[in-house]
């Protein structure tokens, strides 16, 4: 795990439990300390013991910039979390819009046409390109300044999906929500407090923040009866897909899911998609 700061990441123990459970008693997984401009200094310095590298911020974008080759899905996003040793270099993709789908999915969500983000940063793009995943075919982005939506606008016209910015100063949130099968919040719990009331309406809502919890927003989803996902939710799903990339093997989803919830103490369910 690569990112400033990461003492806080969770990352390894999904993966440390994910290694354990497949037998790779040689594996390791670590934090790495390091800046968005110290990045490519750090993966070139890497000798081939090292199978791949789990990136946050703030070197997603580096990440994406650095890397052979990249999925489609991380070039749309424009930032990879995840990059993967080849034989021709180093292959970026972005799992986070897997933590999106899965979360989604794990609260209940099954099928929609539009979506609701609020923010426009790089956890929006993902969330953009996660909700096109799900079959949408449009969402509104609410931003404080409309002219910061550039690269969220990019992002979700690549996936496939038509997007409207809306300035947070003028956005009807009670009207937004209503129509919006899907709410994904990217900002701070006070950001939008004052407006939990009416975007708790939504069909289902991702609220990427999940420390402390619970936020206001969850509260309110959770007192409607709502379907709701988290951002704990999301780092959990997202983790699998990278641990099928480093090893070459299915994660084992329900050991990583019970250490993540040892670790954090039980704090939420997090619920794994039903197979079949």
């Amino acid at each position: 795990m690569v990112g400033k700061p990461v003492a806080h990441s969770l990352s390894p123990v999904l993966h440390g439990a994910a290694y354990e459970a497949l037998g790779l008693t040689g594996w390791t997984y670590s934090r790495v300390e390091a800046s968005e401009s110290e990045l490519a200094a750090l993966v070139a310095s890497l000798d081939e013991s090292w199978v791949g590298l789990s990136v946050t911020m703030p070197g997603k974008r580096a990440a994406l910039e650095l890397a052979s080759s990249a999925t489609e899905r991380a070039t749309a996003v424009g930032a990879a979390n995840t990059l993967v040793r080849q034989a021709s270099g180093w292959t970026a993709d972005c799992t986070d819009v897997d933590g999106v789908v899965g979360a989604l999915r794990a609260a209940g969500f099954t099928s929609g046409s539009h979506g609701l983000v609020l923010g426009a940063g790089g956890t929006a793009c993902a969330a953009l390109a996660g909700l096109a995943e799900l079959g949408l075919t449009s969402a509104t982005v609410v931003v404080r300044d409309p002219a910061r939506a550039a690269d969220a606008t990019r992002c979700g016209t690549a996936v496939g999906l038509t997007v409207s910015v809306t300035s947070w100063a003028s956005a009807s949130f009670a009207a937004l929500a209503s129509a919006a099968d899907v709410l994904v919040n990217t900002t701070p719990p006070a950001a939008v407090s004052a407006e939990v009331p009416f975007l708790a309406r939504a069909g289902c809502v991702l609220d990427v923040i999940y420390h402390p919890w619970p936020t206001p927003l969850a509260e309110a989803v959770t007192a409607a009866g709502g379907r709701l996902a988290t951002g704990l939710d999301m780092l959990l799903h997202q983790a699998f897909g990278q641990v099928e990339q480093f090893t070459g093997r299915p994660a084992p989803q329900e050991v990583m899911r019970s250490a993540l919830r040892e670790a954090t103490g039980g704090i939420l369910p997090l619920p794994l998609v039903p197979h079949g």
